[in-house]
Order: C-alpha cells, then structure tokens, then sequence
C-alpha cells in the first residue's frame, strides 16, 4: 500500500508571484535578527522551516494543472535570494525540495505527480540523499535499489543530505538493477532509514547536510520515478537545480553588503589620512561601497535573465533552449560566487578590526559563501561559457554545470 506522507502543519497557499515574494519579504525578516546566534551556537532552525513550508512556498512550482500557481523561475530564484539573505542555510534547505519537483514534473508518471504534488501543496517538505561521501568521484554513486523477495530494497550511505534531517520525505538517488539511476521519494518514518546530524562544516553549519544511512529499507514501487533519463534527454532540470545555487550566493552577498553599510556607518572609524570626520565620508571606502554595490546589482539581473531562460527551456524543451538556459545560469552562478565571496571579503576591509570580535559573527558571511560556492566549481563554468559562445558547443546536461 502506497504511503502518504503528512505536513507537520498544514500549508497556507500563494497564488501570485506577490504573494511568494511577500511571503519570502516576510520570512526573511523573521529570520534574519537570530540567523547569527544560530549559526554561533549551530542551533538548527526546526520552527523556523517549519514556518517557511507552512507559509506555502514549498508549493509556488508545482504546476497550475496539479493544483498550484506554476510560478515563473524567475520568482523561484528571488525567492531563494531573498531567505537566503535572512539566513543563508535557510534559504539553501528548500533548494533540493525544488529540483525533486522538477524531476517529479520532468519524468514521473500522471498518477505520481498527483499524489505527490498534493503532499508539497499540504506543506510536506522533499529533503535529499543524493551525494556520496566514499565515492572515488563526486557523481559515482553506489546506492543500490533491487528487489528481494518481491520487494524493492534501498541500501547504501550518503552524505551532504542538505534539509534531510527536517523534511517528511527524502528523494534518494540509487542505482537499478539496470544500472540506471532513480529518484526514490522515501518517507521519513521508512524502516531502515536514519539521518545523522553529522555535518561539520564551517560555513552554512545549520542546513543539516549530514548522512543518511538506507538498510534495506523497504520502497513502494509508486515512489520510484526515473533520475538518470532527466540528463539523457534535454530537460531544464540541471539549469534549474544551479539556479537556486547561484540565488543562494547572491542572498549571501546581500546579506554581508548590508551588515557591511550598517557597521561602517555606526560602529567604524575613519583611517587618519581620509580627513573626514566619519568613515561613511572616507573616499576610498565610497569607491569600494560603489563598485560592490553595482555587481550585487549585476547578479539580480543575471539571475533574471537565467529564470526568464529556463521559463522557455520548460516550456519548449530542446537541446538548444536546454542549452541556452544551462549557459545563462552557470553565467549567473559564477558571477554571484564571486561576488559573494568578494562582499564577505569586503565586509572586514571596510568596517575595519572591530568587525572581526565574535560577538558580531560578521566572518558567518564569509565562511556561508565559501563553503555553499564549493558545491559546483566556477572553473569549470567559464570553459563551458566560452566553449558555447565561441564554438557553439552545447555544455554537458547534467545538474552540476
């Protein structure tokens, strides 16, 4: 018998793009005044996601037909930016909630995308147990998923399980025993399954992106949709899986920028050789302030052409309109890497030694953007970018570019 899975509360429902980035507005200012005493004291945020998919968002892409607002990528990625401006781990958690719809939408059956877009509409939150820590390459995987005795087994060890330790169900990539890869929508209470707060990374320390551990845990059939087929043919699910990645470095930026314009206008001093009284008045810190603030600038419209991109690439899939979004957004992505690493570098050299005391966990900005920008490297974006305007050739379809 299938399992449905239930929402810790049941979700309010947004029907515009307004009401998700009111809702996003809304949330981030809750969460923004204590995100530097969770991250100090690595308090995870259990009430504050339990809001967050309370509030409707975790539905804004189911599409119209199944019963949400199919709301444009555009506003997904402005979303993700605006949380992850409150609070960075926040705003990474529902990033593999989203992709999991998207392979749910790409691949999964009518019956499928049914039953389970109604849970996301009630308010169940989709983690994730997709990366492997013992693998000889990132993208090996030896998750294996078979049948034993008539029954479909799910067994391996993952790691990297960003939101798993907070969600109702945990998409798991396996391998087959046709050796092709699926998507396993496994419920949280699945005999066999446990999750392991076990992450100890220095930056984004809250998303919970420890280990999963599947001991033969029994899968209902229904739960399985096709992975490995998304990438075999042209989809948008890589371009939209980076997107959100790059809206995450983009809320990390904005969020260093504006803890940098508040410190230095109210706590730093201006050096001796400015001749200014204050050092919001301090030349050389209006020039940095200024450029920073126009490639913070720069992201928001990147990131929108990528989302308006991506919008055709599901509308009309193709290898070319797959193409030009998968471009599009790795452009955004390393922009908003750089950038954000740049904005928390930036931070320490304008608002001076005082910024560095812990009791204002200002290098949490920093130590977020570093970590969070390690999940795909920017060295292989710029090739793929060049090779495609130069060449015309089409970057690799995968969810990593």
């Amino acid at each position: 018998m299938t399992t449905q899975v239930a929402p810790q509360r049941v979700a309010q429902r947004i029907t515009s793009p307004e009401q998700a980035l009111e809702t996003a507005h809304r949330l981030a200012e809750q969460f923004s005044p204590t995100a530097a005493e969770r991250d100090s004291q690595r308090r995870l945020p259990v009430a504050e996601l339990a809001d967050l998919f309370a509030s409707g968002l975790g539905a804004i892409t189911v599409p119209q037909e199944f019963g949400g607002p199919g709301l444009s990528n555009r506003v997904l990625a402005q979303v993700i930016a605006i949380l992850s401006q409150g609070d960075a781990s926040i705003g990474q958690v529902p990033q593999n909630h989203y992709y999991a719809l998207e392979v749910l939408r790409v691949n999964g059956s009518p019956q499928q995308q049914r039953r389970l877009y109604q849970e996301v509409l009630a308010g169940v939150h989709f983690g994730n147990a997709l990366a492997e820590f013992a693998s000889k390459a990132a993208h090996h995987r030896s998750t294996s998923l078979a049948r034993h005795e008539g029954q479909w087994q799910l067994s391996g060890q993952k790691f990297y399980a960003t939101g798993a330790l907070y969600a109702g169900r945990i998409p798991t990539a396996a391998r087959g025993e046709d050796g092709k890869e699926q998507l396993v929508f496994l419920p949280r209470n699945t005999p066999g399954l446990s999750i392991t707060d076990d992450w100890s990374g220095f930056g984004q320390r809250t998303t919970g992106s420890g280990s999963v551990t599947l001991e033969q845990c029994p899968v209902d059939e229904e739960d399985i949709v096709p992975f490995q087929t998304a990438f075999e043919r042209p989809t948008p699910v890589g371009p939209l899986a980076q997107i959100m990645h790059a809206a995450i470095d983009q809320g990390i930026a904005k969020a260093a920028w504006q803890d940098m314009l508040q410190f230095v206008r109210s706590r730093s001093r201006p050096w001796i050789d400015a001749g200014v009284e204050h050092a919001s008045e301090d030349p050389l810190t209006l020039d940095r302030i200024g450029k920073i603030s126009a490639r913070i600038q720069a992201g928001d419209a990147l990131l929108a052409v990528a989302g308006e991109a991506i919008d055709v690439a599901q509308r009309h899939s193709d290898a070319l309109s797959v193409a030009q979004a998968s471009i599009e957004v790795a452009t955004a992505r390393a922009w908003t890497t750089e950038v954000a690493l740049a904005a928390g570098n930036l931070l320490f050299e304008l608002a001076g030694s005082r910024a560095t005391l812990q009791e204002y966990n200002l290098d949490r900005h920093w130590r977020n953007a570093r970590t969070h920008t390690l999940h795909d490297p920017v060295r292989w974006k710029y090739p793929a970018i060049g090779n495609y305007v130069l060449n015309g050739v089409l970057p690799p379809r995968r969810g990593t570019l």
